[in-house]
């Protein structure tokens, strides 16, 4: 029997290290982890508990077309305050979906990352501010 008891990361590929760096620190604002000396690029970033690894494989990115597809597969970070987020990746001009009203229960903003990775963001839709 398997028992688990969290997801421990997320790994996704990024076109440039460098680039997606800048985007999860400085836009996400996720903090940046110590990571092995692998043979190849790539970052580890803090999400609360869980991580987030990005790894250099240019040739396998899921969006190649950089459009923003909420059905896409995607990873979700919940966020405090649904229109600050808003606000804030609209001034690093960060193209974005909202959907406020989604069925889901949650009000969510999708955008990219710089190697067309797709993130929702996200807050309980009882939680609008």
């Amino acid at each position: 029997m398997i028992e688990t008891t969290a997801i421990h990361h997320v790994s996704l590929t990024v076109v440039n290290v460098e680039e997606a760096k800048v985007f999860y620190r400085d836009v996400l604002k996720l903090k940046e982890l110590p990571r092995p000396n692998f043979d190849f690029e790539g970052a580890w970033f803090a999400v609360g508990a869980q991580q987030l690894h990005l790894i250099i494989d240019p040739g396998h990115t899921i969006n190649l077309e950089r459009t923003i597809n909420t059905r896409a597969p995607h990873f979700a970070l919940r966020v405090i305050d649904y229109y600050e987020t808003v606000k804030w990746l609209q001034q690093n001009k960060i193209d974005i979906v909202e959907k406020p009203d989604s069925r889901s229960g949650f009000a969510q903003i999708f955008c990219l990352d710089p190697s067309g990775n797709t993130i929702e963001l996200n807050v309980d839709q009882n939680d609008l501010r």
